[in-house]
């Protein structure tokens, strides 16, 4: 394939010494790193993806490096977001990431873009760049990215991750099928299980971000085969990885436009994008197991809600929980109002999710649920689980 970038200016005496165990690889020599000191990448997702994509970026020589985040760092990142230390705990992941990188390169421009994106903000973030970086963490920004890739014609790298397997692709439509060859029609959001809920292998995010990062080398300098048409997966428990060929959908419907993809995932009823009413109703927070766990430590009150079947219940709850199975919910029962919030869960988190907007709807104001459900939160503790 043709590279991408063209080369910038000769390199001087210092930038060969720096890359020069780059500059012998086959094929490769001082064009492809003027290639790459050229190149303008943008990576969305400062998170565990995004904290190794982009200083493998900066470290290989790419010139300058976008980062849309608007998140900040919290302890719980740590484990796996790498690029963060405990001293950057409250702060932007941008600015983070961007002291990371000048203490890799100085020389490496990078562009902070501390928002949220969204179709009525990518085009004019992505505007300028040679090729876009998802490494976020949910549907609505992958097909965003996705989208908003193929109408500006630059080839997009993707990664994902999630408990012990890892997926690494490239799409760039005038040269092959994308993303939504591979994933037509998002998940329900109630079969979607996040990091926080189903946890992830920190050095799986090593293994794929390094992948991801190698796939923007390849393009930029034209070496190499990428992954255009084909999805690398990889199995960290049994050290496997395999791929997986796809084509484009013949019919599939051309990409014109964004569109409003937390409504098209689900995560919002369609019609509803405005009704500020309902997004006050609906909208329900996750409590993690280890933060239920600090909470029950400290002794707050709250009311602890099992929505699920009594079979179910019998093989195992949390000490002191209600049990009113959604059925019922849904029917108008619920748990007495107590002091304190509620907080939801199920065996995982799907039907808690769907409760805690129930109770919502109906005006209950402190409602949470528990993200990865009782089974999450028996691997933290057990000792708080009657069976």
């Amino acid at each position: 394939m043709h590279p991408l970038v063209e080369p910038g200016p000769p390199l001087t005496a210092e930038r060969i010494a720096r890359f020069s165990r780059q500059l012998m690889l086959p094929g490769f020599g001082e064009t492809a790193q003027r290639r790459l000191a050229a190149a303008r990448v943008l990576v969305v997702g400062a998170g565990g993806l995004g904290s190794v994509v982009v200083p493998s970026l900066a470290g290989a020589g790419v010139g300058t490096i976008g980062i849309a985040d608007d998140d900040v760092v919290e302890l719980s990142n740590l484990h796996r977001q790498t690029s963060h230390g405990v001293a950057d705990l409250g702060r932007p992941k941008v600015d983070s990431l961007a002291e990371t990188v000048a203490a890799i390169d100085p020389d490496c421009r990078v562009v902070r873009h501390r928002t949220r994106l969204a179709a009525a903000n990518l085009p004019e973030v992505l505007d300028g760049y040679d090729l876009v970086v998802d490494g976020s963490d949910n549907f609505p920004t992958r097909y965003l990215v996705n989208d908003a890739a193929s109408l500006a014609r630059v080839p997009l790298v993707w990664g994902a991750i999630l408990r012990f397997h890892g997926q690494v692709g490239t799409a760039w439509h005038a040269h092959g099928p994308g993303y939504r060859d591979l994933f037509p029609v998002p998940p329900s959001p109630d079969e979607v299980l996040s990091c926080e809920a189903g946890g992830v292998l920190p050095s799986l995010c090593t293994t794929v971000g390094g992948l991801m990062a190698t796939e923007v080398v390849k393009l930029i300098t034209g070496v190499g085969e990428p992954l255009i048409g084909r999805v690398t997966t990889i199995d960290a428990l049994s050290g496997r990885s395999r791929e997986i060929a796809y084509t484009a959908i013949a019919d599939a419907p051309e990409i014109t436009t964004l569109v409003d993809y937390e409504e098209f995932c689900g995560l919002r009823p369609a019609g509803r994008a405005t009704d500020a009413a309902f997004d006050a109703a609906s909208a329900v927070t996750a409590v993690t197991a280890a933060g239920l766990l600090e909470r029950l430590r400290e002794g707050g009150a709250l009311t602890l809600l099992d929505v699920r079947e009594p079979a179910e219940a019998a093989l195992g709850r949390i000490r002191d929980s209600v049990l009113v199975p959604l059925a019922e919910l849904a029917g108008g029962a619920g748990p007495t109002p107590g002091s304190g919030p509620v907080i939801v869960y199920c065996e995982h988190d799907l039907r808690s999710r769907r409760a805690a907007r129930l109770l919502r709807e109906r005006g209950l104001t402190e409602v949470e649920y528990l993200a990865g459900g009782i089974t999450s939160f028996a691997a933290v503790a057990g000792d708080l689980v009657q069976r």
